[in-house]
């Protein structure tokens, strides 16, 4: 059974601009985008940029080390340098808070 862990409130959260929460040992990035709220990587699979950092278009966060590029809503690597996907978390939003499904510890 996956847990959901609360992470955030919904009022932390500006369009395109990304915060990091520490989450069971997982540094992770939340975007809010056209109104939809995104859980990915915090650290860029290319280097060790943060993503909540970086600069942030249509669905795409840049990392701001090294360019290299992600699509928020699936963590597919959009742009060189970057190859590798980030991992992504299902959101929920209840109650104007953020939560988070993640494994079982």
């Amino acid at each position: 059974m996956l847990n959901w862990i609360e992470v955030a409130a919904e009022t932390d959260l500006f369009e395109g601009v990304g915060i990091a929460v520490s989450v069971a040992g997982n540094e992770i990035a939340l975007f809010s985008v056209q109104g939809k709220t995104f859980a990915l990587s915090n650290i860029c699979s290319h280097g060790s940029g943060r993503l909540c950092e970086g600069y942030f278009e249509g669905w795409e966060v840049e990392c701001p080390l090294h360019q290299g590029r992600f699509d928020v809503r699936t963590g597919q690597a959009t742009c060189l340098p970057a190859i590798e996907s980030v991992k992504t978390w299902p959101v929920k939003l209840e109650s104007g808070r953020i939560w988070l499904q993640l494994e079982p510890s």
